[in-house]
């Protein structure tokens, strides 16, 4: 068996116990060897469900600063699970320390940002990856199977609905959820895992339109979204995203419409095939709803564990992750290119050359409307 290697979380928050269970769950590969937080409550938190994944008392380190914890010659791979708007420098910062690096999303929150990510990947050898887990769900994995088989025939559009409910207690949690400097709105928070799935199916975006407004929820950013994409391949997408759903989470769902087939994933983070539709006749389609199901009790799935055996792989293997840097940017220049609709009230094409959630700061965003 090879050696295990050495993982570190930088970021001991809310999305850190995912990257603390994937770590565990991939127990004969890897191991968790410290930890980095500014609150020593939140790294014994962390250490305390690693040490319970376990079943044993680990040894685990403690950093309050993460270039010291970039400084130990033990860690290989770094998880950085921080405020959003702390990704790129963090990342970039242990890229040039020779650390592979595994970010949460979104992986910058500029162009420029994410495009140095990518050269800092290159330039010191290292693997970066981003974490959109959801590529790994079940359901996901299946549809993308019937894409890759050609089975849909032309593709026709796509829809990515994200209607969840995130109160004004979220937001006073942290007060860094909903700023342009640190998060942005709706679409950069939680909607990018279903339009990174929505791209990835559909292919690459030629024109984003968008409108966005904040209806309730105390933030700087969007609480409610809707964009249009136009992909080069001629298909359509529509993405709806909201916080502001009554009273609690619907759904999350991804619909793909093609000309010999039709799929519709659901459930809290789509995790169930809700419809499976294909003219060639291949399957039976109520098994393969029952056999490609999965019950998350969160909206963060099952996911990350088998993101982490990918990277892991990658390492081993000198081979790109499944989601590297460019793959992780895809979604985010689709949002960005969203944000600058929202503030030039017109269509934007792709690449997009440079944008910023801080291009927001001050945005009217109902100054469009006619």
């Amino acid at each position: 068996m090879s050696e295990k290697l050495n993982f570190a979380i930088i970021g001991c928050g809310r999305i850190s116990g995912k990257h603390v269970e994937g770590i565990a769950k991939n127990r004969d590969d890897a191991v968790l060897k410290a930890v980095c937080d500014l609150v020593p409550e939140r790294m014994e938190a962390a250490v305390k469900r690693y040490n319970d994944y376990m079943g044993q008392e680990m040894d685990v380190k403690r950093y309050s600063d993460y270039q010291k914890l970039l400084m130990d010659p033990e860690i290989q791979i770094v998880n950085i699970a921080t405020e959003s708007g702390y990704h790129a420098r963090i990342a970039i910062d242990a890229l040039q320390a020779g650390k592979h690096v595994i970010v949460e999303k979104p992986m910058a929150l500029s162009i420029k940002d994410a495009d140095a990510m990518i050269e800092a990947s290159k330039k010191y050898n290292c693997k970066l990856c981003v974490s959109f887990q959801n590529r790994f769900n079940l359901a996901v994995r299946k549809l993308r199977s019937a894409y890759e088989e050609g089975r849909f025939g032309k593709l026709i559009h796509g829809v990515a609905s994200i209607r969840w409910n995130r109160d004004e207690n979220y937001y006073r949690q942290a007060s860094w959820r909903g700023t342009w400097a640190l998060d942005g709105g709706a679409l950069m928070n939680q909607c990018t895992h279903n339009i990174d799935l929505l791209q990835w199916f559909l292919g690459e975006a030629q024109t984003v339109y968008a409108q966005a407004d904040t209806f309730l929820r105390p933030i700087e950013g969007e609480d409610c979204a809707a964009i249009i994409i136009r992909f080069k391949n001629g298909a359509i997408g529509i993405v709806e995203g909201s916080v502001c759903v009554f009273p609690r989470n619907l759904e999350e769902t991804l619909s793909i419409f093609g000309e010999k087939g039709t799929v519709c994933l659901g459930g809290i983070a789509l995790n169930h095939i809700e419809v499976w539709k294909f003219g060639d006749g291949l399957d039976d389609e109520e098994q393969v709803m029952r056999e490609y199901g999965e019950n998350p009790d969160n909206v963060y799935g099952f996911g990350h564990a088998p993101l982490f055996a990918d990277m892991i792989r990658a390492v081993r293997e000198d081979r790109k992750p499944a989601i590297d840097g460019e793959e992780g940017k895809k979604a985010l220049e689709i949002i960005l290119a969203a944000y600058k609709s929202v503030k030039t009230g017109l269509p934007v094409e792709l690449p997009l050359e440079d944008f910023s959630t801080l291009d927001m700061v001050g945005v009217d965003k109902r100054r469009r409307i006619v």
